[in-house]
């Protein structure tokens, strides 16, 4: 197999980063972020549509609109701060930072940060990167970019915690500074105020993560690799680009199969080659990437489309697979527990996921829904969904049951109170309870009196017991929704 490596035309990036957010403060992050300079994106702002994206790129807005059906808009560009909805809060940059590898130094352009907010308390960071060129150890001249030069740069500065040697010799140098990991160039030079918000619940029991990563330490990869017209994209380029297989050990292209057949499988598995030889799509659960030889104006629109209508493709499945296995883990600690408020929020929030965010239908063009399923099969959302559906069928069922004993307790108590009062009758001790109460008289009370006068008195407890019981669940749901709101 050749694994010649070749020279990129252009090395275009989105980085994701998946997060947990505390519960209830969409509100107060979005205000910080306003502080900070984010605005807002909206598909009627037609101003922004070339504002994030680089200086050669521009996303169409009404593009997007009639890429995506149009019941699925409210969800994913709302035009209001509606919780329920991905709140997507962008802020341009124009950066230029560098990224030292034990290989090569690679200057790039940080060009807009987005921060979307999502419903179930989760939420993403988007980086968009370009790399600008690469310089070769010893301080040499500015020699382009080859294939696995870009490739391993994508795989180093998606490492958000340093785990081999490779990534502890990797770091960023930003306006003088030095940052060691990824995760504290993003949370201290690009995102100094987001780090309050991070739910950290998912580090209970954790000994080295520093923040609570829901996946785990690395970013998610949108990669645009565009070559001359003259280039062959060969199988292995496309195996390597879906795979971050960068550099070797020995400074060459790094291959992490060697089995053709193996790799021929793999890459018909994972990869849409509708417009081969010109243009391959490829995705797997780490990165999703487009290599393309198509003339520079054409290999333009086809990166347009990464940073547009497939950058909220990939979002929405990153969020349906992150949000059913939140509601997978939220039904192991339910079914430790049980407790019936649990249940019924568990209830709620899988019910309210099929209902608003579970799309079968998505994209009303054809190979864009071609795409979208692709990602949505790599990410197994269909296997994971029909799981949560048997959790909510068991969770029915344990609510029916409960719910059945606590009314067949309720209904054993209240008849044993009917019984007795029809039997003795309240009105046996009513009188010493009208106007000022007279204790004194107990002391006469025959022992159906006191009977009476017991059941009186503990039913009116039991009464008001349960009337608080209702109030105070109905006031803890109104608050609830109330603080979701804001």
């Amino acid at each position: 197999m050749e694994s010649g490596d070749k020279k990129v035309r252009e090395a275009l990036f989105q980085l994701l980063f998946p997060f947990s957010l505390d519960a209830d403060c969409h509100g107060r992050l979005r205000r910080t972020l306003a502080r900070e300079g984010f605005v807002p994106f909206r598909l009627d702002a037609l101003e922004l549509e070339d504002a994030f994206y680089g200086p050669r790129h521009r996303v169409s807005h009404r593009a997007m609109e009639r890429y995506y059906l149009p019941f699925t808009n409210h969800v994913l560009f709302p035009g209001d701060d509606n919780p329920e909805s991905f709140q997507r809060m962008s802020k341009a940059l124009g950066l230029r930072a560098t990224l030292h590898t034990a290989r090569f130094d690679a200057p790039f352009e940080l060009h807009s940060v987005d921060v979307v907010l999502c419903p179930f308390d989760t939420g993403f960071i988007t980086l968009r990167v370009e790399l600008s060129d690469v310089r070769e150890p010893g301080g040499g001249d500015w020699a382009g970019i080859r294939f696995s030069q870009a490739i391993e740069f994508a795989d180093r500065l998606r490492v958000m915690q340093d785990e081999d040697a490779g990534d502890r010799r990797a770091w960023v140098e930003f306006e003088g500074e030095r940052y060691e990991e990824i995760q504290d160039f993003i949370f201290q030079a690009i995102l100094p105020h987001t780090v309050e918000y991070l739910d950290r619940t998912p580090m209970d029991g954790s000994y080295f993560e520093k923040l609570p990563y829901l996946i785990d330490e690395r970013m998610f990869v949108m990669a645009h690799y565009a070559f001359d017209g003259d280039v062959e994209i060969t199988l292995l380029d496309r195996y390597r680009a879906v795979r971050l297989d960068g550099l070797d050990a020995s400074g060459g292209p790094r291959v992490s199969a060697t089995h053709e057949p193996y790799i021929r499988r793999f890459c018909r598995d994972v990869g849409f080659d509708r417009w081969a030889p010109d243009t391959y799509y490829l995705a797997d659960e780490s990165c999703f990437c487009c290599l393309t030889r198509r003339p520079e104006p054409e290999a333009n629109a086809l990166a347009d489309k990464m940073l547009g209508e497939y950058y909220y493709g990939l979002l929405l499945n990153l969020f349906h697979r992150i949000v059913l296995l939140k509601l997978a883990n939220a039904y192991s600690r339910v079914q430790l527990e049980r407790t019936p408020e649990q249940t019924e929020v568990l209830i709620r929030a899988i019910t309210t996921f099929s209902a608003k965010y579970d799309f079968l239908e998505v994209v009303s063009q054809t190979q864009g829904r071609e795409i979208f399923l692709l990602l949505r099969r790599m990410y197994g959302n269909d296997e994971l969904f029909e799981d949560v559906k048997m959790t909510l069928t068991d969770l029915y069922k344990y609510q029916e049951n409960a719910t059945s004993k606590r009314s067949g307790y309720l209904l054993t108590v209240l008849t044993i109170y009917t019984v007795i009062s029809g039997i003795y009758g309240m009105n046996q001790v009513i009188e010493d309870l009208k106007g000022p109460i007279r204790w004194s008289a107990a002391k006469a009370y025959s022992p159906f009196e006191w009977i009476a006068l017991a059941v009186t008195l503990s039913g009116l407890v039991v009464a008001f017991a349960l009337t608080a019981n209702v109030l105070s669940k109905w006031g803890a749901d109104w608050l609830r929704r109330f603080w979701r709101r804001r």
